[in-house]
């Protein structure tokens, strides 16, 4: 990589609570769990730190609470160098939090948005510098929608690429849809998205085609079996390389954040989703979002 790219991130931080045990409890059902970890999260702040591991310069725009989970998750964000100076720090709400069971064949996810529900769109505007200094902005859906409609009408006007990970699933305006250059649902939330299940291969390529025709370049991504999107009105699919896989948590944010990383440092798109796999490859080989991101020299090596 020759330049650094600047890489602006709207988004969530939250920490992340991780129960893991053998299997789920029953409804009504005391388990014995194994370990308990706390793990910073949050996609806004994965996907930040994501784009810093991979040699960007990147800048997130979210908030935390006043408490001792908002100060970890910034000191984290600041030791993987990701600029902190875009995170509020507010006095009445905590710091959202994720509680995450673990098991063997199975994760089960509870969200409490906390501070992240109050990022504003005029916190957003306050720091629209950051969005207009960068080739790429990448967002997702853990903040309030109106917040990143600001985000992403600011880098329209100012010309800057938008990377919308449209995860969790919400349902968007169209307007809003229109606003971004890339989208990247996974399988689940192309389906949402298109109010359709695909079965087969040919069922994806003409329901990615249908839904192509308007809006942003649409990337799939679909866990163990790659990414999909169209080349030349054709389904084309970069397949995951295999490896050992010890946790999937943000694999997909690892995937937002090298794809726009590798955009933001000019490779085409199948290049960048060729990169994007790698880094997201290599990021479920190790335990805990965040700690598993991979830099530039490791994607490379793989």
């Amino acid at each position: 990589m020759h330049n650094r790219p600047a890489i602006a991130i709207a988004g969530s931080l939250n920490m992340d609570l991780v129960v893991s045990m053998e299997r789920m409890p029953k409804q009504g059902e005391t388990v014995k769990g194994e370990q308990f970890h706390t793990v910073p999260g949050g996609k806004g702040a994965n996907q930040a730190l994501a784009c810093a591991r991979l040699g960007a310069d990147a800048a997130l725009i979210g908030a935390v609470g006043d408490d001792a989970f908002g100060s970890m998750m910034k000191q984290q964000m600041s030791t993987n160098n990701v600029r902190t100076d875009a995170i509020a720090t507010i006095q009445d709400a905590p710091t959202g939090i994720a509680t995450i069971m673990h098991a063997a064949n199975d994760n089960s996810i509870v969200i409490v948005e906390g501070a992240n529900g109050i990022c504003t769109p005029a916190w957003t505007e306050r720091h629209a510098d950051i969005i207009r200094q960068a080739q790429v902005l990448l967002v997702q859906l853990e903040i309030p929608l109106e917040s990143v409609r600001t985000a992403m009408q600011i880098a329209r006007d100012s010309g800057v690429l938008t990377v919308l990970n449209p995860a969790p699933y919400v349902e968007l305006p169209d307007d809003m849809l229109q606003l971004a250059d890339y989208i990247t649902p996974n399988e689940s939330e192309f389906e949402s998205l298109t109010g359709a299940v695909y079965g087969t291969e040919e069922e994806l390529e003409e329901g990615m085609r249908q839904w192509g025709k308007e809006g942003p370049t649409l990337i799939v991504t679909r866990g163990g079996n790659g990414v999909s999107f169209l080349k030349d009105e054709r389904l084309h699919t970069i397949k995951a390389p295999q490896v050992e896989v010890v946790d999937t948590t943000g694999a997909g944010d690892c995937f937002n954040g090298a794809f726009s990383v590798a955009i933001a440092s000019g490779l085409d798109l199948e290049e960048a989703v060729a990169f994007g796999i790698k880094a997201a490859s290599l990021s479920v080989t190790k335990f805990g979002a965040q700690a598993g991101m991979p830099t530039w020299e490791e994607v490379d090596a793989g």
